[in-house]
């Protein structure tokens, strides 16, 4: 090949180059990890449960929002996740821990939603809600209490073996005395457009689990499809008990 050839088809595989870059400017960049995080609590607790995974996201380099929605109503916690995706400056991976799952399942449908992840969380199809499927697969607790203004709470003296039977009892005993308590009617929301369906999604089985049964977590993640990592001794509160291993889930989605 002579010079004035080579420098002919360099000069074309330049502009190529070019070309390709200008039409389809995310190309070289579709590897690129996820760098958003949201973080949705779910009932009977507040944001402030995720502090040790915020910690470990943020020292890696993430961008993490933690959604404090008000457990007033499944519409008014879809509104307050909304606002948080609304001002996110690109694609986020979403987080949802237990009754956040049914709630991801439905904002997971945003643009900014680039996949999902569910810590021992609800994942109900179009038709279902989380009541419903509890049924089908009946938990361990008995603590559940109801209210005559239409609120949910756990038994305090039951939360700590209930909810979170893998935490100190200084911790557990303070998450009981400090619960919010949660509208009944948010359990039996019906899901109408699942996220899950046409998003990719990671799930964590919690294996002592007694809020939600462990076969029920694992029938979700099996019909979602989902990559799947069990943690052997996590109770429900498996986000604070584990927070590295969620990271890490976190992270690998992130980097998906």
């Amino acid at each position: 090949m002579n010079i004035h050839l080579r420098t002919t088809v360099r000069a074309t595989l330049f502009f190529v180059l070019i070309l390709v870059s200008a039409v389809f400017p995310s190309f070289s960049q579709q590897h690129s990890p996820t760098k958003n995080i949201v973080l949705v609590h779910g009932a009977f607790v507040d944001g402030s449960g995720w502090k040790a995974v915020y910690d470990i996201l943020t020292t890696k380099g993430f961008h993490v929002n933690v959604v404090q929605q008000p457990l007033t109503s499944f519409e008014g916690d879809l509104d307050a996740v909304q606002r948080v995706l609304d001002i996110q400056d690109g694609p986020c991976i979403i987080v949802g821990h237990s009754y956040g799952g049914g709630i991801i399942t439905e904002a997971g449908n945003d643009k900014h939603v680039a996949g999902l992840v569910f810590i021992a969380a609800h994942a109900p199809d179009k038709g279902e809600s989380e009541a419903e499927n509890g049924k089908r697969y009946p938990p361990a607790y008995k603590s559940l209490q109801k209210t005559a203004s239409g609120f949910d709470y756990l038994d305090p003296s039951s939360f700590p073996s209930d909810f979170a039977g893998d935490l100190p009892k200084h911790i557990s005993g303070f998450m009981a005395n400090a619960q919010m308590p949660t509208a009944d009617q948010v359990f039996h929301a019906i899901i109408e457009n699942p996220s899950w369906r046409t998003k990719p999604s990671w799930y964590m089985v919690a294996k002592s689990d007694r809020i939600i049964n462990p076969d029920l977590e694992r029938m979700y993640a099996k019909r979602a499809n989902s990559f799947t990592v069990e943690v052997e001794g996590a109770s429900h509160s498996v986000f604070i008990s584990h927070p590295k291993e969620v990271a890490e889930l976190i992270i690998k989605a992130a980097n998906h």
